[in-house]
């Protein structure tokens, strides 16, 4: 698998994600559609990669600070058939990406 292959298709899925395989959690619909918007603008806005927060170089989390809310974002690769993990994150004709935008307490 290639981290930077990864990357690529991390960042694009999350740069251009029509909200198709995102989910966000009670904490952070109770926010709000204003929120929810700055959120989902903040994480394809994102770019505060450091080896703490992206040790494998990956692009797949990410945190950011709405308000007074401190959030996490995470890409999960799933198979295409949504039922097990997918075994070659790096191959988009076998992976499906899922977007999970949490509050930080709800980690």
């Amino acid at each position: 698998m290639s981290a930077e292959k990864i990357r690529e298709l991390n960042d694009a899925f999350r740069t251009f994600f029509s909200g198709r395989n995102a989910f966000v959690t009670a904490g952070v619909q109770a926010l709000g559609p204003d929120a929810m918007a700055q959120a989902i603008a903040g994480i394809r806005e994102y770019k505060d990669f450091t080896i703490d927060n992206d040790p494998h170089g990956e692009h797949d989390f990410g945190s950011l600070k709405i308000g007074e809310h401190q959030l996490f974002w995470k890409i999960d690769y799933y198979d295409r058939s949504m039922t097990y993990g997918s075994d070659d994150p790096a191959d988009a004709s076998k992976t499906t990406r899922v977007l999970t935008i949490m509050l930080a307490e709800e980690y």
